[in-house]
């Protein structure tokens, strides 16, 4: 069968079993989400066995230290996985609520309710946990996902997604609710894009590249999960021990993900005394550093930041520093240079935060708290299917009730338009 062929009938599927799942009970869809979890626990050895041959494979091609830890599952990763699904499951069913009511003047009565978008296509790179935290969204928000993973985790995607659908069936949710393109060709992509008669929305997670390419070439409604250029800004009244270990906590702990801080802002009157503090300890973790001309007069010896890094998501251990004059200049600087992501400040200066926070145009702001809990696991949401840098319904992490849409419902006792 031609691969367009394929993909088409696969889609028809996953439309056939959206139809499905939107009907499905709470009670049902819980259950499933339970089964997934336990799948999982069960299945770790199999799962490691498969992620181990991508973690070859890009050691082989030596991709950087960085996003080989975005594609690693460890047996930590894999029960945060099956305790992801579990909160999920915790969480309220997001459709079939009034979102309004209303009685018109000739007696109808107007109800929006939340419903499912239908089917969702992710397309992803890199990180294995994003398949299972996306099937068990769309499962509890009735939607049919199309999922469509990077090659260099082809092996660990398929892995998660035939232990997270194996049972589907049990609890009254067909299999092709939770559908995986398991071919490498690009031509797949290219294909999926073309598809609004069966996808009603696209969501890109992954790299600037891929998400400029989806956003260019679908026809289909897109979400973008774009590029996380984070910042984080020390105020002169900055409390500076929390802000070293918020620093180091936003930069280090996982360089290779999308809420990590790429830039650091300080202001003037604190640089001679934070920068050195802040560069010892940045070096230590293996920081490479980067900064403006007045941070070079401070740190002897580290890069001069060019005007393409002040826009680079390094996605590695690069941090890219520059002095500010005070709040106004750091936020000049993030509305400019930022990609709408989250932006941190720490200060002690109340009227100072509540200026950056309210300025800064980016879908989360921090004040004294790392940027790394921008996470929908985190929020409490359960997971998430992206960031969504976007200004339209859904802003920030994405997870249940920012895969619902609604419709109108109308009851009327033989009203007619005159």
């Amino acid at each position: 069968m031609m691969l367009k062929d394929k993909i088409i009938k696969t889609l028809k599927q996953a439309k056939d079993a959206s139809i499905k799942l939107a009907n499905v009970s709470t009670k049902q869809k819980n259950r499933a989400l339970f089964g997934m979890a336990s799948a999982l626990l069960k299945n770790t050895k199999y799962l490691l066995s498969e992620n181990s041959k991508d973690i070859a494979a890009a050691n082989k091609i030596g991709i950087s230290k960085a996003l080989v830890d975005r594609l690693t599952l460890t047996e930590k990763r894999i029960k945060e996985m099956a305790d992801s699904l579990e909160q999920i499951a915790s969480l309220k069913d997001p459709l079939g609520k009034i979102l309004r009511q209303w009685k018109r003047p000739n007696s109808l009565i107007i109800k929006k309710v939340s419903v499912p978008i239908g089917v969702i296509s992710i397309i992803y790179e890199s990180r294995p946990n994003v398949t299972s935290d996306s099937a068990g969204l769309c499962v509890k928000s009735g939607n049919a996902c199309v999922l469509r993973g990077g090659s260099e985790a082809i092996n660990s995607n398929l892995a998660v997604h035939r232990v997270i659908t194996k049972d589907l069936g049990k609890f009254g949710i067909p299999e092709s609710a939770v559908t995986m393109i398991n071919v490498t060709d690009r031509r797949a992509m290219e294909i999926l894009l073309k598809q609004p008669r069966f996808i009603d929305l696209v969501i890109p997670r992954g790299g600037e590249g891929l998400i400029k390419y989806v956003a260019e070439n679908s026809l289909i409604p897109v979400i973008k999960h774009y590029k996380g250029v984070c910042h984080l800004y020390i105020d002169k009244d900055a409390d500076l021990e929390m802000a070293l270990n918020i620093m180091l906590n936003a930069k280090v702990q996982r360089p290779g993900v999308c809420n990590a801080i790429e830039k650091m802002l300080v202001h003037k009157d604190i640089a001679h005394k934070f920068l050195p503090l802040s560069a010892g300890i940045l070096d230590d973790k293996g920081v490479e550093l980067r900064g403006c001309s007045e941070t070079l007069k401070i740190l002897k010896g580290i890069k001069k930041a060019t005007e393409k890094d002040w826009y680079e998501e390094y996605l590695d251990l690069i941090l890219t520093i520059k002095v500010v004059k005070g709040a106004d200049e750091a936020i000049s600087h993030i509305n400019k240079y930022g990609s709408r992501h989250s932006d941190a400040i720490v200060t002690k200066n109340k009227s100072v935060a509540e200026k950056f926070l309210k300025e800064v145009d980016s879908a989360c702001v921090y004040h004294n708290a790392s940027t790394r809990f921008t996470d929908g696991y985190q929020f409490g949401m359960g997971a998430e299917i992206g960031i969504s840098t976007d200004k339209i319904h859904a802003r920030g992490p994405m997870a249940l009730e920012e895969l619902c849409i609604y419709k109108y419902i109308v009851l009327g006792s033989g009203q007619t338009r005159s």
